[in-house]
């Protein structure tokens, strides 16, 4: 479909594509009405019909060069609203915690530039940007009186992909394969480079092979690299032929990492910790097992206490039904997780699961390993980018910092939305 614009009386079409037509020369006597008018006037008019003709394929270059230029920014967003009710929550003094009810809420977009093998990126997020682990904000909480609402960016990156090596330098997604945020939690987004490589093998059970290391700062001493407090690590994954079956080994050096966050700690230490980890793929049936193994030795660490010297083992055990792939589709699932205090760095992990968090510190982070407990997982597509989520959670300390052990009981509903 065309419209028509009239230009001096110079016929022109442009399409809904931007593109532009023109009459022929030849048609000019026809559109012009050429009885009674000198040469002069006819010339002029020539003119000015070229003038426009040249102006509007100015005008169409533009509408091109944006048409390429969007086609190439792809945008992302979601929204979640949530109820949630905790209950049930001791403290380490054995006092029991006030029940407590939240409604919360997270938008996030983000806009993505690609251009052959070259990838830009950004994504912005609710949340208290003190708090890296939680971008959800409490209604009535911290913003009292219908304040205005903090945003930060949790992705900003380049990123260049060819040939199956991929590098990305910046703040962006873990890219260490795990099976859920146990260890890692899915809104830490690390800041570094990370290089990966997949090699695709012809023969055998094995379909591909996939290498990934990263190098990451946590926190920048003013010194040399090596007196930050980073994060690095290496992974090779494994994929079968038929993709039912999934094994990953990786090792993750943590350096310089303080006790506490946001400038508490009383000391420093480092974190030496293997982790395996498999996937198995049933019919409708999912299979998930993550191990643990900080092999850093802390006996000659005189702030640590006997009991949690040798607290470095975790495991997760995970069986799921289902997906929300598609719409009215159903979801269940249920974890197992036993982490020891150093098994992990708590304020990197979820925070879901309990109320422990580094409060008494001046800090929002969550503290949550040292425990066992069980999350279970009920979902409901509504279509593919709408869904439902309840979760249930119930978790007790391992080992008690004080007088009990610490423990708590939580229920959620979320609902999801995707544009």
């Amino acid at each position: 479909m065309f419209q028509k614009l009239r230009f001096i009386d110079f016929l022109v079409l442009i399409g809904n594509n931007g593109t532009i037509l023109v009459e022929p020369l030849v048609k000019l006597a026809a559109i012009f009405h050429l009885k009674n008018q000198t040469r002069k006037k006819i010339k002029k008019t020539v003119k000015q019909a070229q003038i426009v003709f040249i102006i509007l394929l100015g005008v169409n270059s533009l509408f091109c060069q944006s048409d390429s230029t969007f086609s190439k920014l792809s945008h992302e967003l979601d929204f979640r609203f949530r109820a949630e009710q905790d209950w049930d929550s001791r403290k380490s003094d054995g006092s029991y915690r006030d029940n407590r009810s939240r409604l919360r809420y997270r938008l996030r977009t983000g806009v993505s530039y690609s251009n052959k093998h070259f990838l830009f990126g950004f994504r912005i997020r609710t949340g208290d940007q003190r708090k890296q682990q939680d971008p959800q904000l409490t209604i009535g909480k911290g913003l009292k009186e219908f304040g205005t609402l903090p945003i930060g960016f949790e992705k900003l990156y380049f990123q260049y992909d060819k040939s199956n090596f991929k590098f990305w330098l910046g703040k962006n997604t873990f890219p260490f394969k795990k099976n859920n945020e146990l260890f890692w939690s899915d809104n830490v987004f690390p800041e570094g480079v990370s290089l990966s490589k997949n090699f695709i093998l012809k023969k055998g059970i094995v379909k591909n092979v996939h290498f990934v290391a990263g190098h990451f700062i946590l926190s920048s001493n003013d010194k040399s690299f090596l007196d930050d407090a980073y994060f690095q690590g290496a992974q090779i994954n494994l994929v079968s032929r038929d993709d039912k079956y999934e094994f990953s080994s990786a090792i993750y050096q943590l350096k310089n990492i303080p006790d506490i966050p946001d400038g508490a700690h009383l000391f420093e230490m480092n974190y030496s910790i293997i982790h395996l980890r498999t996937k198995v793929e049933l019919s409708k049936f999912s299979i998930n097992i993550d191990y643990y193994n900080n092999f850093t030795n802390y006996d000659s660490n005189l702030y640590l206490e006997d009991e949690f010297v040798n607290q470095k083992v975790g495991y997760t055990l995970g069986l799921q039904y289902g997906n929300l792939k598609s719409k009215k589709n159903w979801m269940f699932s249920i974890t197992y997780a036993r982490l020891e205090r150093y098994s992990i760095l708590d304020y990197m992990a979820q925070n879901d699961w309990a109320r422990w968090d580094y409060s008494l510190f001046n800090s929002p982070d969550g503290r949550l390993s040292n425990f066992r407990g069980l999350e279970a997982v009920i979902a409901y597509a509504i279509t593919k980018k709408v869904n439902l989520v309840s979760k249930y959670y119930i978790v007790e300390q391992l080992l008690p910092f004080d007088l009990a052990k610490e423990n708590g009981q939580r229920i959620r509903f979320d609902l999801n939305i995707r544009l």
